[in-house]
């Protein structure tokens, strides 16, 4: 083993009802290992936005759990007109309203009105803040020089053991790019090194941006390259290892609005790769996921824990054997998914000290 304490977990996750779902459902023991950044999905109806999420924030995380919380993906107007500040300062007043200890998440590219927003949120909440740098591919950013992470932190008024430091190498969809996003991060934690984080993370995410042109009727294997991706790194990490990160069961891009119903599927990780599923309507309803629960359940993806290895996977397996009247929806299947997937990563960290 070549660190002192257990790595932790740092999942990226849509702040919508799946997601949210399966994070209320998790075990102490996986609880214990993930830090989840929840990302603000836009709409137009902004303030119902931010109020929807305080709500699901206020029923999923426990007392006295953190969430880290990034609204990058909003206008950062006013909310409401008359209303002083942005999506940041609501989010802060809400949440701690609802009892929810928020980390806000900024990135070095913020204008100082989110930042001083920020800083504020700080000043309540009293867990620090999360520092977002992309080394993606599709979003590529220049590094933060020293003199702007003094700035920030001056801003910000903190030290660099209150930072959180996410080094966000977005999606990764090919072997080639794997590699060489896999550079770019350990380049980047390389460069920040000189500063004291409290944490340091590595996430990239591997799912494709939807389920279109995936084969009906049985499984189809998707390679899990962002586990890859940090594996690498770690191996060419000399000092401090960054924790895991990825983007759960999604592609990492915010989605654009989806019309119509979803055929029945599931995104099912193993150690390798997600096993694919995504079955015809034939039946009426969702029923032929009942079908693809039972397809499941018989194959050799199916863990030896069974139904014990997570929430989601009890439900899974409820419908295998039709204990369920309904078989769910698109919003049910995503939080079966997510909450298997946290179960999966949390125990293969634990055991395997690998994703």
């Amino acid at each position: 083993m070549r660190w002192g304490k257990p790595l932790a977990y740092v999942p990226i996750l849509k702040g919508k009802a799946g997601e949210f779902s399966a994070l209320e459902h998790v075990t102490p023991a996986v609880r214990s290992r993930i830090r989840p950044v929840m990302e603000l999905v836009p709409d137009p109806d902004v303030r119902n936005v931010l109020e929807t999420f305080c709500d699901r924030a206020m029923d999923a995380v426990p007392k006295g759990a953190v969430l880290t919380v990034d609204c990058g993906a909003l206008p950062t107007a006013r909310v409401l007109e008359g209303d002083a500040g942005g999506p940041v300062a609501r989010l802060s007043e809400s949440l701690g309203l609802r009892g929810v200890a928020m980390c806000p998440v900024i990135r070095h590219t913020d204008s100082r009105d989110v930042l001083v927003e920020a800083s504020q949120a700080i000043a309540q909440h009293q867990r620090g803040v999360c520092l977002r740098v992309s080394v993606a591919a599709d979003r590529p950013n220049c590094l933060p020089g020293r003199g702007q992470i003094r700035g920030l932190l001056k801003v910000l008024n903190l030290d660099p053991e209150e930072v959180d430091l996410l080094i966000d190498a977005g999606p990764v969809d090919s072997s080639i790019v794997r590699d060489q996003l896999a550079d770019r991060a350990l380049a980047a934690l390389t460069a920040l090194s000189p500063w004291r984080w409290r944490r340091e993370c590595v996430a990239a995410g591997a799912f494709p941006v939807n389920l279109t042109g995936f084969p009906r009727g049985r499984a189809t294997p998707v390679a899990r390259r962002d586990a890859q991706l940090w594996r690498r790194v770690l191996n060419g990490c000399h000092g401090k290892l960054p924790d895991f990160g990825d983007y759960g069961v999604t592609h990492p891009r915010i989605p654009t609005k989806s019309r119509g119903t979803p055929d029945p599927n599931m995104r099912y990780t193993t150690p390798d790769a997600w096993q694919v599923y995504v079955y015809p309507r034939v039946r009426s309803g969702n029923d032929d996921f009942f079908t693809l629960s039972a397809d499941l359940v018989a194959s050799p993806y199916w863990p030896t824990t069974g139904a014990r290895t997570s929430w989601g996977d009890a439900r899974l397996s409820e419908c295998a054997m039709r204990q369920r009247s309904k078989a769910g929806g698109g919003t049910e299947w995503r939080a079966w998914a997510t909450s298997h997937h946290l179960a999966v990563v949390t125990s293969s960290l634990d055991q395997l000290e690998h994703p």
